[in-house]
């Protein structure tokens, strides 16, 4: 059985966490661990776990995976889970590099051929929608997401949802789908007004209308609206959400995988939605190594429906020449067509990483913070 010998992590642009773990055979495998916001939180996670699970047999992903969730005594939440996400995709890679097989054959193998994906438009601050809308499409998007609405006070103007319900308009004349994310922006009063709002625009599903710890809002709301009802971005494990399948205010749930336990976990919270004919939409405004796990889940999952993936996302263009293909060797592989990208055939993760290039701009990237949003009166808006 081969040891782990080493596990790097690189902070890289735009915004983005790989972890590499190698075998003391010289065999490798890459995660993703991002946590956005939360880099050098992650990175002292990782010091933590790294210390801890050196010379453990490279194969046995699931005692490991026990291993770091069990004996932290404390558990859970963003920063923890994300540092483990980052170790579990890459243990996942390499032994299908070993076994020289995708990862979705060691998950039961494919129920579909190719999965459907989305991109963003309109930035942080949504705007000239129908332009980047028409983009999309060029690119072979079948569908779209885009924030709700700019930055909303708890209790502020009607007026302020109008241009929301116009931007979903524009949007649905061209002939896309569009999901809305409200971004954990709005708070009951406004979220209450925009679904009734937007429920005769028929988005595809709106995302987030109120943050999960208002469990008992979501479940009021989710009885208020027949538009499809998706978080999990913020839910880091199969406990957390177990009160939402419970309570049946979630519609699509949308764990992502590198803060949601990698692989492992993911593929369990999917199994979990499936017995509350919940559908999976994975989150992933993320990097390559994120998004390439995310298909390998979807790919084996029945209830997969949508994949979120973040090219030309407005995040990496502020980073300049760094997009989503811009580590990858073969940029081929997320390639889109009539809004979908075919099974990767390589094996583990399907992709291979350019790692000259994530060593050399590693060495002088800095975290990344979030926007700060603020209301006329000064105080602090969600971002």
């Amino acid at each position: 059985m081969a040891k782990i010998k080493a596990i790097e992590y690189f902070r890289v642009k735009p915004r983005w966490l790989f972890v590499k773990v190698t075998d003391d055979q010289g065999r490798f495998g890459w995660g993703e661990g991002t946590l956005e916001g939360h880099t050098q939180a992650v990175e002292g996670a990782l010091d933590e776990i790294i210390a801890r699970i050196i010379g453990y047999d490279a194969d046995d992903i699931e005692h490991i995976w026990q291993t770091i969730w069990r004996l932290g005594f404390y558990r859970g939440g963003p920063v923890f889970m994300s540092a483990l996400s980052g170790i579990d995709i890459a243990l996942w890679d390499l032994k299908g590099r070993v076994l020289g097989v995708p990862i979705y054959q060691l998950l039961g193998g494919k129920v579909r051929q190719k999965v459907q994906v989305y991109a963003w438009i309109g930035g942080d601050r949504p705007s000239d929608v129908e332009v980047a809308a028409r983009a999309r499409m060029a690119q072979g998007l079948k569908c779209i997401k885009m924030n709700a609405t700019e930055d909303v006070n708890w209790l502020d103007s009607p007026a302020v949802l109008d241009s929301c319900v116009e931007r979903l308009k524009q949007v649905k004349a061209l002939g896309l789908d569009a999901g809305l994310d409200f971004h954990g922006r709005l708070h009951k009063p406004m979220a209450k007004q925009l679904v009734k709002a937007l429920e005769p625009y028929r988005p595809l599903f709106i995302e987030e209308p109120l943050l999960c710890e208002h469990p008992e809002a979501l479940k009021q709301l989710s009885g208020l609206t027949t538009i499809p009802i998706a978080f999990g971005e913020r839910l880091y494990t199969r406990w957390d959400v177990k009160r939402f399948l419970e309570d049946g205010s979630v519609d699509v749930l949308q764990p992502d995988i590198a803060h949601a336990g990698g692989i492992s976990e993911t593929k369990r919270i999917a199994t979990m939605a499936e017995t509350y004919d919940v559908a999976i939409a994975p989150h992933c405004p993320l990097g390559p190594i994120a998004l390439a796990a995310s298909i390998q889940v979807a790919l084996s999952t029945p209830n997969f429906v949508i994949q979120e993936m973040s090219l030309g996302m407005h995040y990496n263009v502020e980073a300049g020449d760094i997009d989503l293909n811009s580590y990858l060797i073969n940029k081929t592989v997320f390639d889109i067509s009539e809004g979908f990208v075919q099974a990767p055939t390589g094996a583990g993760l399907g992709i291979e990483i350019d790692e000259a290039l994530v060593r050399k701009i590693s060495a002088d990237t800095q975290p990344w913070l979030p926007k700060e949003f603020y209301g006329p009166d000064g105080s602090i808006r969600e971002w």
